[in-house]
């Protein structure tokens, strides 16, 4: 059963090029005119990370898997584009990894800045688990009384709530990503499972291409979120473009600080 399994794995991630790939150029146009339209002109994607729930304590290292809902878990990265299609992918870091660390881990991390992934102005959308950068827009950490963070932090969740509807479908079509049952006790096991996760983004976006539409009528979705969904503010695409405009500007004074010697990250 393995040799057959493996093999419908391979062939699977033989498509990975064409099913699990980056926008293009026109690709990206298209994202950003999407986002724009929700007060975040020049958003080409929505990044957050999703524990992937493991039956057991894995053999080395496991108490590092152990993670802040008291399950051993795998963190894995996950970036989609407003049709909940995955183009790009990160797993195998243990589930107390916090977000930032996972993505600074990832091969995405080095390509940030590259002109191939991003035209000018285009960046990926965030929560608060990650840090403002050139590439990437980020909620607020602290709001204080500052309504118009509070309200920015409003928009850019039901912005990204496209990529938690993602996660959802993902693990409501394939259950064996809400809990991996088998215990990692060396380096290939631990491939074997990320080969797993791998292949079945690969079907997800398979079925996304060839517009197989989830009906979360007939087949609800555990949506993951950290907070409450608020309703969004009155005039939310102007609250959203004057909120990226300021958190823009915040970000680039911080880019200049930490450029400088024992420069401090803004958060």
């Amino acid at each position: 059963m393995m040799n057959y399994t493996n093999r419908v794995m391979t062939a699977l991630e033989s498509t990975m090029g064409h099913e699990i790939a980056w926008p293009d150029r026109q690709e990206r146009a298209v994202n950003s005119a999407h986002f724009a339209g929700l007060g975040f002109p020049g958003c080409i994607g929505l990044v957050d990370s999703t524990l992937v729930k493991l039956s057991q304590r894995p053999r080395d290292d496991g108490e590092t898997y152990f993670d802040r809902k008291s399950n051993y878990s795998m963190n894995v990265k996950v970036i989609c584009d407003q049709n909940k299609r995955v183009i790009y992918f990160f797993a195998g870091m243990p589930g107390s990894c916090h977000d930032l660390t996972c993505l600074r881990r990832s091969s995405l991390w080095g390509r940030l800045g590259s002109a191939q992934l991003f035209d000018n102005g285009q960046y990926l959308l965030g929560d608060s688990g990650y840090i403002p950068l050139d590439r990437l827009v980020c909620s607020y950490k602290r709001t204080g009384s500052d309504m118009d963070k509070v309200d920015f932090n409003t928009c850019v969740a039901h912005a990204r709530v496209g990529n938690e509807h993602c996660i959802g479908i993902l693990k409501a079509r394939w259950h064996s990503l809400k809990e991996i049952r088998t215990q990692l006790r060396n380096p290939a096991e631990n491939t074997y499972v990320i080969r797993w996760m791998r292949c079945c983004i690969i079907l997800h976006n398979f079925l996304i291409w060839r517009r197989d539409e989830w009906s979360k009528d007939d087949h609800p979705i555990e949506v993951e979120r950290d907070d409450d969904l608020g309703p969004p503010p009155q005039g939310a695409r102007e609250c959203s473009r004057r909120g990226l405009e300021r958190r823009q500007a915040v970000q680039r004074t911080c880019l200049e600080i930490n450029r400088r010697p024992s420069g401090l990250l803004c958060r």
